[in-house]
């Protein structure tokens, strides 16, 4: 790719004063409907050092409002950001609906600067470019428009501009040794970017490759390459809203004739060969829950005997965790009084409170809603040796927004292999991840919920819609089988935790915890 750019391309001063006051109004224009239309935009800025990086984003945002934008330098890792997975310091600074973030450089790093310098292992390049394109096919298909642009020089002219530099006091801070290595390696390192432009040139995150020699040519081409970009975003989003506008009308028109004829008679058989098919598909379906042993039990002595021992070994474990700096990473769901609350409390119980953190997961709010829905998870997940516990988590896209409707059918089917890919990223930087489903039966449901409403201490815990989710159970039921099916993996397992007895329930999840950390510990 990069041996067949013409770097000899040129702008004379007369053509950039001509053509520069158009783009800029154009750009600003933009961001505003851009802004408007909730379209979130990440602007990539890699390429070779010495390449006019910072020289071009500081031109480029001239044109756009400041209240609108965040510019992140990204260098080394800091002390936090490696104590944590790969991607996590990006996901974290992924813009909100309507804004943008221009990143001077970016995730590319560790493939890049961190290849070439032996921090990243040959064996890791795998994973993490397989990291780079889900994390940026996850933002695409939610709506993020993302703009990758590649400035490019030959060796001769990156030599040039560091003695350059060099020369004066104010700039000679600006080249590293790190920098001059990699201008006397030049081959090599272009090799490296090679690699990465072809293995990361996607239909939803192209490259553009920047011709940089001359600095007027490189700024025209970026204004024009970002304008572009965020028009087709905006006639594409116009079109979708369009779209379903024109469905959800057409819908009410369909329901208000079915409703004057008395009945869709004309769809009706249809329909019918639809809903029988479905069921068919349901019956033969392999059911996960109904496999569980619900009479499974232990008596109060047992109980006791066994929850002090395991709860003993977690304290101990929990210490060694932090010392090994292995991070642990545990989600809870199961049904409505299913135990995840006791569970939860019980597995704590004698762990030092300053190395975990229980994330109790909550419908989100509207700064966690201009998100990817991953992002408030992101954000929530633990740094080496400590442990992050999710009351409820990431899974109420496949269950509640699924079958609730506050989220697309695109949406949801999409989410089991973003949710696969998350944690794979967790178990690749090292953490212990485990899901429980909490399972109880429908009447030991309908027992405990009878038992808050008559105990005032408790009472808070029943809520009407509890009682209205209770109507859904074989929907949420059906979510769940194809939920475990799809996501139970051999480096994020679910494990299902038959809860009718609670005594046996917190015995499992904390047994389940300390052979899987006692494992863990036994490889390291």
């Amino acid at each position: 790719m990069l041996e067949k750019v013409d770097l000899t391309k040129k702008l004379s001063k007369e053509e950039y004063k001509e053509k520069m006051p158009q783009l800029e109004a154009r750009l600003g224009r933009l961001q505003r409907e851009c802004k408007a239309l909730g379209i979130p935009i990440l602007i990539v800025f890699e390429g070779f050092g010495a390449s006019g990086k910072g020289l071009q984003i500081g031109r480029l945002i001239q044109s756009m409002d400041p209240r609108g934008f965040e510019v992140h330098p990204i260098k080394n890792e800091t002390e936090e950001e490696r104590m944590h997975p790969f991607m996590w310091r990006f996901w974290t600074k992924t813009p909100s609906k309507g804004r943008i973030a221009i990143y001077d450089g970016s995730w590319y790093r560790r493939v890049l600067i961190d290849r070439f310098e032996k921090r990243t292992k040959s064996k890791d390049l795998p994973h993490v470019f397989h990291s780079i394109n889900s994390f940026e096919e996850q933002l695409a298909d939610d709506g993020n428009l993302i703009i990758k642009l590649f400035l490019d020089i030959d060796k001769k002219e990156q030599k040039k501009r560091f003695n350059k530099l060099e020369k004066n006091k104010e700039s000679a801070w600006r080249v590293s040794q790190g920098d001059l290595e990699r201008n006397a390696r030049y081959e090599e390192y272009a090799a490296m970017m090679e690699e990465m432009l072809f293995k990361t040139d996607t239909d939803y995150a192209p490259w553009t490759i920047i011709e940089s020699m001359d600095r007027r040519f490189a700024t025209v081409k970026i204004y024009t390459t970002v304008i572009k970009a965020m028009a087709d975003q905006i006639e594409k989003v116009r079109r979708e809203n369009e779209k379903k506008a024109a469905e959800k009308a057409a819908k009410a028109e369909k329901m208000k004739r079915a409703a004057e004829e008395g009945a869709a008679e004309n769809d009706g058989d249809v329909s019918e060969i639809a809903r029988e098919a479905d069921q068919d598909m349901k019956d033969l379906q392999v059911s996960i829950l109904s496999g569980a042993d619900l009479s499974l039990h232990y008596s109060r002595e047992e109980y006791k005997e066994k929850l002090d021992k395991l709860q003993k070994k977690m304290e101990k474990l929990h210490g060694e965790l932090y010392r090994r700096r292995i991070p642990v990473v545990l989600g809870f769901e199961g049904w409505d009084a299913g135990g995840k609350g006791g569970a939860i409390k019980r597995l704590t119980e004698r762990m030092d409170p300053r190395g975990y953190v229980v994330n109790p997961t909550a419908s989100p709010n509207d700064i966690e809603k201009a998100h990817h829905y991953l992002w408030r998870f992101w954000r929530a997940m633990p740094k080496d040796g400590h442990v992050a516990i999710f009351d409820r988590t990431w899974y109420g896209r496949v269950m509640v927004e699924r079958i609730e409707g506050f989220c697309t059918t695109e949406e949801w089917k999409r989410a089991y292999k973003e949710i696969n890919d998350m944690e794979r990223d967790l178990y690749n930087a090292g953490a212990i991840v485990i899901k429980f489903w909490m399972h109880i039966d429908k009447d030991e449901q309908e027992r405990r919920f009878k038992e808050r409403q008559q105990n005032p201490e408790k009472q808070w815990k029943i809520t009407d819609e509890d009682w209205r989710n209770r109507e859904k159970w074989d929907q949420y039921e059906d979510a769940v089988n194809e939920m475990l099916m799809r996501t139970s993996t051999e480096y994020a397992p679910w494990v299902v935790v038959e809860g009718n007895d609670k005594y046996y329930a917190r015995v499992k999840v904390l047994k389940t915890v300390v052979d899987a950390i006692e494992e863990r510990l036994k490889e390291d």
